[in-house]
C-alpha cells in the first residue's frame, strides 16, 4: 500500500482545483455584470452603506498582501536565514492577494473603466489618488524584488530591493488606513490611530495567510515543517495577535474617552445587533483568544494547532472588517450635534444592510484570483521554501 497519493491523482486534483477557482472567478464576473446591468439596487448596498461585503474582502486582501511581506523583510532586511528562504513565496502571495483585492475593489465601484481618469488626472488632495501610485508601485517593487531573488546574477541587489519593499509596504498600509482616517463624515473613522492600527493588523493577517499557504504546500509535497521553524513562526504569530488586539482596544478606548463617540461605541460594542456579536465572538474570541490558546497552551502549538489558529485569525479579520466598514456606515451621521434629526431619507436612523449573493460572489472571486495566481506560479516556478533540513513524512 502506497503511503502517498500517486502523482497522477495529484495532477488531476490540481487541475480540478484550478477549474473550481476559474468557475468562482466566472461567477464573480457574472455577478458584476448583473450589478452593472440592473444597478447596485440588486445588492444589499444602499445610499447609506455604499461599501459592502466586497470591500470587506478587498481591504482584507490588500492589508494582508502588505503584511505577508513581513516574512520577506525579516529575511532580506534583517538577515534571518529562516525567513529568507520564504521570501520568494511571501512576495508571490503579496502580488496574488493585491491583484485579487484590487480586482474586487475596482469592480465594486460601479465604473471600473473610469480608473483611467484617476490614473491620468492626478488629484494630490485625494487619498484615493495616492493609492493609484501606491498600488502600482507595490506591484513593480515586489516584481523587481522577486527578480533579484530568483536570478543569480541579480542576487547582489536583493537587500536594496528588500529595503525598498519594506518601506513601501509601510507607506501602502498607511495609505489604506488614511482612507478611513481622513473620512471625518463617519463617526467610526476620522482617527489618527487607524494608520498604525492597520499596519499592526497587517502583520498578524499576513503571517496567518502565509502559514496557511505554506502548510498546504508542505502537505502537498509530502514534507513536514521542522519543529524549530514552526515554533519560531507560531511565537511570532502570537506576538502579532497580541499587538493587533492591543491596537484595536486602544482605538475603541480612545473613542470612549470622547463624549460624542459614546453613542457610536455603545452601538458597535453593545446594542448594535450583529455588529457587537461579530466583534466580541467573531473577532475577539474566535480571531484572537482561541488562536492564542492554540499557540501557547501547553501540549498544543503543533502543525495542526497553528494551522487552525491561522485560519481563525483570518476569520476574525473578516469579522473585524465587517464591523468596522459596514457598522461604521450603518450608524447615523451626527449632522446637528445635540438635536434629533428625522426625514424620509433615513436621517438619524440606523441603516439596514443585508448582503446579497452577488456581493459574496464578487468577494470570493477575488480570493479565487489570488488562489489561481499562487497555484499556477508555484507549479511553474520553484517557490517552495528551501530549508537546509526538513523531515520527510
Amino acid at each position: 500500500m502506497q503511503a502517498h497519493p500517486p502523482m497522477y491523482f495529484k495532477n488531476r486534483l490540481y487541475y480540478l482545483l484550478l477549474a473550481v477557482g476559474g468557475l468562482v472567478v466566472m461567477a464573480g464576473l457574472y455577478a458584476v455584470h448583473l450589478m452593472e446591468e440592473h444597478g447596485h439596487v440588486i445588492s444589499g448596498m444602499n445610499n447609506q452603506i455604499v461599501w459592502g461585503v466586497p470591500h470587506v474582502f478587498a481591504i482584507f486582501m490588500i492589508v494582508a498582501a502588505s503584511g505577508v511581506l513581513n516574512v520577506a523583510s525579516i529575511g532580506s532586511v534583517f538577515g534571518k536565514a529562516l525567513y529568507k528562504a520564504r521570501a520568494p513565496l511571501a512576495s508571490l502571495l503579496s502580488i496574488a492577494m493585491l491583484a485579487g483585492g484590487l480586482t474586487v475593489l475596482m469592480l465594486d465601484l460601479g465604473r471600473p473603466d473610469r480608473v483611467i481618469v484617476a490614473a491620468t488626472n492626478t488629484n494630490l488632495t485625494s487619498v484615493f489618488a495616492w493609492n493609484v501610485v501606491l498600488y502600482s508601485g507595490m506591484f513593480a517593487l515586489v516584481v523587481i524584488y522577486l527578480w533579484t531573488m530568483m536570478e543569480r546574477r541579480m542576487n547582489p541587489y536583493t537587500k536594496p530591493a528588500g529595503f525598498a519593499v519594506f518601506a513601501w509596504r509601510f507607506i501602502l498600509t498607511t495609505g489604506t488606513g488614511l482612507i478611513f482616517a481622513f473620512l471625518t463624515a463617519r463617526q467610526a473613522y476620522g482617527s489618527a490611530l487607524l494608520p498604525p492600527m492597520f499596519i499592526v493588523l497587517s502583520f498578524a493577517w499576513g503571517l496567518a495567510v502565509f502559514h496557511l499557504v505554506q502548510t498546504v504546500l508542505y502537505v502537498w509535497n509530502d514534507k513536514v515543517l521542522d519543529t524549530a521553524i514552526l515554533s519560531r513562526k507560531k511565537n511570532l504569530l502570537g506576538v502579532f495577535i497580541l499587538a493587533s488586539l492591543y491596537m484595536v482596544a486602544m482605538y475603541h478606548m480612545t473613542n470612549l474617552y470622547f463624549a460624542q463617540q459614546k453613542a457610536f461605541e455603545r452601538f458597535i460594542l453593545v446594542d448594535g445587533g450583529i455588529y457587537p456579536n461579530l466583534f466580541w465572538w467573531g473577532y475577539v474570541v474566535l480571531g484572537n483568544l482561541i488562536p492564542l490558546a492554540l499557540i501557547y497552551w501547553p501540549g498544543l502549538g503543533k502543525t495542526r494547532s497553528v494551522f487552525a489558529a491561522s485560519l481563525m485569525v483570518v476569520l476574525g479579520a473578516f469579522s473585524l472588517l465587517y464591523v468596522f466598514i459596514i457598522g461604521g456606515q450603518a450608524f447615523p451621521l451626527n449632522i446637528f450635534p445635540g438635536y434629533a434629526t428625522t426625514s424620509s431619507f433615513g436621517d438619524g436612523q440606523i441603516a439596514a444592510y443585508s448582503p446579497s449573493i452577488y456581493e459574496f460572489l464578487l468577494g470570493f472571486a477575488g480570493l479565487a484570483i489570488a488562489f489561481i495566481t499562487t497555484t499556477v506560479s508555484v507549479r511553474v516556478l520553484n517557490f517552495m521554501p528551501q530549508d537546509k533540513h526538513y523531515i520527510t513524512d
